[in-house]
């Protein structure tokens, strides 16, 4: 309170005397006044004829001497609001050793430091502001306290106590009447705006304030002031009035209601002139403003109230919903503009508040709802960034970082691309000088930002690139092959954060350099690198990745909870997800810790809020969901279908039991997908990838898969699953994945000794219909084309029905009763038909597989092998070319 008060004097927004509002001996308004009624009564009745604030404190509390006149919007009910900090510069001394705030006072709120008779005033100030009858009162008892009761003498709960008795309502009131420009105030706008900035910006700093209802809704006010500068008493007529129309049959007490619960319309009056709005450069407009360069005289804005405003919004913005609070309330436009025009502190505070309304949540809200003012604000911030200094630049590449959008919001601009492209040009340069560790992390995590929105396409030429790659390779083997027991520093673990996604990116154009001709992938510098620079690259990614395993191997599960050990993790994932030849070795001596540290996530036994902010908050990432404890276990899927594959990986997975954590992610995914009921469900690659892996495991571990409890769980899901796919074409990948899969399972059993269960019967039911829908052979004699429904899917689903077919026949020869519900479901009827009128089938692979399921019927079904032998015998269509299906069937 008293430096907020201290500062309102300097200002000389009052008395020259004792900082209370300059009135002449009739309480008139008198601006070049030097003393006020009560300071000239205080001077009379003073023994050395000076006055002091506390004597005009006094002389205020005891006459009724009309101090300010500031009517306002109408005296409304203080609502006491508890709070528990204290105003700003002032923390460590409220309630700390030197604020006398210690435990024996702090249930008493006696004034912790205080001697009796300053606790006495104390007391009689406390009184009178909670009786206040006017604004003179309260302003008087605050006046008192701030010189009689210095702020780094009071503990918490008697500062609490004196926010209490003052509350939010008077620099509310204070800053709507500066706004509507009233004449009845007494003051002119900019001393109105001052008094209640600064009572604000010390009643924000506790956090029960700053989160009050009646404080957010001056934040509008507040940005007004930030962007437009003070209220010009020019602009008053026009706030007048708007006032005037608006509020037209309305008491003086719903004036400040208005004001109050729609305080953007007020804030929007503040800023605009009899003139009509001008735009800015961009065309634009923002809360109503001018967007102009140039300021007014009476538009500036002086540091004390620019501090202020930051003080409030500042406090707001760390709360816990404070981004989404200023967001909704048009911070990100006001403070763009304000920056535009250069308003005091838009630099040094203005950025820096919205740098954290786009690090974290509201990123996204923020690009989506102001695209236009945040690309025109990163376009001059880019421009600062060429033009620099090398210093400089070496400090703004963080600030950079803050201000790039999220993935896939404005990069089809071309100005983002020519911000991306101006970058990269400055990049180039201070990438190849000699660069300390503490100077090159910046570097590397803006380049892996920038490789985030537009890839390898304007990063440079080839040589370049490796320049990249390598030093990225190069700073995580010097950060990670430490001994262990060595932790890394918050700095150093970000900078190795941004070096995993400059690897990544390296090895999804690798990957993506091999995809064949007919895809015409896009050429980049990477793509077009030498057989030598391939092979470079490739060499410092294993050493990279060796580094990675190493610093993996160290890890205890009392640190699964480490957002850093999870972007190691995930890095190492999209490499195993491409390469498991190199390094196998360490791979699988490492499949412990993989699966354990995935295991540990999914089944929730790990702490999750860090990575859970971590994830809304990763500046170098595609990735701001919400954590879900199933992340690890979807970018380590991939590897998995690889190691599943090889007998020496698969083997120690199946000591730890991988099939099992496979079939609950399979069964908790689907649960999930199937409770979307109204909504189009969309393909979910990591099923699909679980159900590769789950594949292999039952193809190559046929008696794993007969006693494992969990193929028991596996079928049942399948059986419930697959009768809703069938009529889900979206997801038809994934029922070809969930068909074939039970059908490879389905071999493996022997013929039920009784009743066949429901679960079984319904299971073969949906994968007859599904099979017999891949192939249609129209109404004219020719090839046999794929059906529609399966055209889109079919390069990734043909080899899945291939193999379906293939297990639907070893189906047959281990349980016969499956014959009669081929012919029930008229498989056999369809697929003859189809064979009959065409000419020919799309591949091999594709006659060969319907050759060996129908060979299988008629090895086990008399009546199959009667209607396959009839059919063969009229020498029509591709049937006739089935030789093993003759010989099977008898038929020459």
């Amino acid at each position: 309170m008293a430096q907020a008060f201290t500062s309102v004097g300097r200002r000389e927004m009052l008395c020259r005397r004792c900082c209370c509002p300059p009135y002449s001996k009739s309480g008139q308004y008198s601006p070049g006044s030097y003393s006020c009624c009560a300071c000239v009564t205080a001077v009379k009745q003073s023994t050395s004829g000076v006055c002091s604030r506390a004597a005009v404190a006094r002389e205020v509390l005891s006459t009724k001497h009309t101090v300010t006149k500031v009517t306002m919007a109408d005296h409304a009910d203080v609502t006491p609001v508890v709070s528990s900090s204290q105003p700003p510069g002032k923390e460590e001394q409220g309630g700390g050793e030197g604020g006398g705030g210690s435990e024996r006072d702090a249930g008493g709120g006696s004034g912790g430091g205080l001697t009796d008779s300053q606790r006495e005033v104390l007391e009689k100030c406390l009184h009178a502001l909670r009786h206040a009858k006017n604004d003179s009162h309260t302003l008087a008892a605050l006046l008192l306290i701030t010189r009689l009761c210095p702020a780094s003498q009071l503990d918490k709960p008697t500062l609490r106590r004196i926010f209490e008795a003052v509350g939010l309502n008077l620099p509310a009131r204070l800053l709507v009447t500066a706004v509507r420009g009233s004449d009845d105030s007494g003051l002119p706008p900019h001393e109105l705006l001052s008094l209640g900035t600064a009572l604000l910006a010390a009643l924000s700093t506790d956090p029960d304030m700053a989160s009050h209802p009646q404080l957010l809704t001056t934040i509008p006010l507040l940005l007004g002031i930030l962007a437009n500068g003070p209220v010009s008493t020019q602009q008053k007529p026009a706030a007048q009035e708007q006032n005037q129309a608006g509020e037209m049959g309305q008491s003086q007490d719903s004036k400040v209601q208005s004001a109050e619960s729609n305080p953007a319309d007020v804030a929007k009056s503040a800023g605009e002139s009899n003139a009509s709005k001008q735009k800015g450069d961009d065309g634009s407009t923002s809360n109503g403003v001018s967007a102009s360069k140039e300021t007014s005289p009476s538009a500036s804005l002086d540091e004390a109230m620019a501090a202020d405003c930051y003080q409030v919004l500042t406090a707001v913005c760390a709360l816990s919903r404070g981004p989404d609070q200023l967001l909704s309330r048009g911070a990100v436009p006001a403070l763009c503009q304000a920056v535009e025009q250069n308003q005091t502190f838009s630099h040094e505070k203005g950025l820096s508040l919205l740098g954290c309304l786009l690090s974290g949540k509201t990123k996204g809200k923020a690009w989506g709802k102001h695209p236009a003012e945040l690309l025109a604000l990163l376009v001059r911030l880019s421009k600062d960034f060429c033009q620099s200094t090398d210093q400089a630049r070496l400090d703004m590449c963080s600030q950079l970082v803050q201000f790039l959008p999220p993935l896939g919001v404005a990069t089809e601009r071309e100005e983002l691309k020519g911000v991306v492209s101006r970058t990269w040009g400055v990049l180039r340069p201070m990438m190849q000088a000699k660069l300390t560790p503490r100077q090159i992390g910046p570097i590397l995590v803006l380049s892996a930002c920038l490789l985030d929105l537009y890839g390898w396409e304007l990063v440079g030429p080839p040589k370049f690139c490796c320049l990249l790659v390598n030093r990225a390779c190069v700073e995580v083997r010097m950060g990670l092959e430490e001994p262990p027991g060595n932790e890394l520093s918050p700095e150093l673990q970000h900078t190795l954060t941004g070096c995993y996604r400059i690897m990544e990116a390296a090895i999804e154009q690798a990957c993506s350099a091999g995809l064949s001709q007919t895809a015409a992938p896009p050429q980049s510098p990477v793509s077009s690198l030498s057989l030598q620079q391939s092979r470079q690259v490739l060499g410092v990614l294993e050493e990279a990745f060796s580094a990675l395993m190493y610093h993996l191997q160290q890890v205890d599960p009392s640190r699964y909870g480490d957002p850093f050990i999870f972007a190691t993790f995930r890095s190492l994932c999209s490499w195993l997800a491409e390469e498991t030849s190199c390094l196998k070795e360490e791979v699988t001596a490492l499949l412990p810790f993989l699966i354990g540290y995935s295991r540990s996530h999914f089944q929730g036994e790990s702490p999750e809020q860090g990575l859970s902010d971590w994830m809304a908050n990763m500046s170098v990432s595609e990735e701001r969901g919400a954590w879900t404890g199933k992340e690890p276990l979807r970018y380590l899927l991939p590897a998995l279908c690889h190691l599943s594959a090889e007998e020496g990986p698969r083997k120690v997975l199946l000591t730890l039991d991988t099939p099992a954590l496979l079939v609950d992610f399979l069964s908790q995914s689907w649960t999930s997908l199937k409770g979307k009921s109204g909504v189009v469900s969309a393909r979910d690659p990591s099923m699909e990838t679980a159900c590769s892996a789950l594949l292999n495991f039952t193809v190559t571990e046929p008696e794993r898969v007969r006693k494992d409890p969990c193929f028991r769980t596996l079928e049942a899901l399948l059986s419930d699953a697959l009768p809703v796919l069938v009529h889900k074409p979206q997801l038809l990948v994934l029922a070809a994945n969930y068909c074939t899969m039970g059908l490879m399972i389905g071999r493996l059993k022997s013929a039920p000794s009784g009743s066949v269960e429901a679960g079984q019967r319904r299971f073969f039911s949906s994968a007859l219909r599904f099979l017999r829908g891949a192939l249609d052979s129209g109404s004219s004699p020719g090839p046999v084309k794929v059906s529609a429904s399966w055209e889109e899917n079919w390069d990734e689903a043909a080899e899945l029905w291939r193999l379906g077919l293939q297990a639907l026949g070893g189906c047959v020869r281990a349980q016969p009763w499956i014959t009669a519900l081929v012919r029930e479901e008229g498989w056999l009827k369809h697929t003859l038909t189809m064979l009959g009128q065409c000419s020919a089938l799309p591949d091999q692979h594709t006659q060969a597989a319907l050759e060996e399921a129908l060979c299988a019927m008629a090895e086990r079904c008399p009546v199959c092998k009667q209607e396959i032998g009839d059919m063969m015998r009229n020498e029509k269509g591709a049937l006739s070319c089935m030789r093993n299906l003759k010989k099977s069937v008898g038929v020459k």
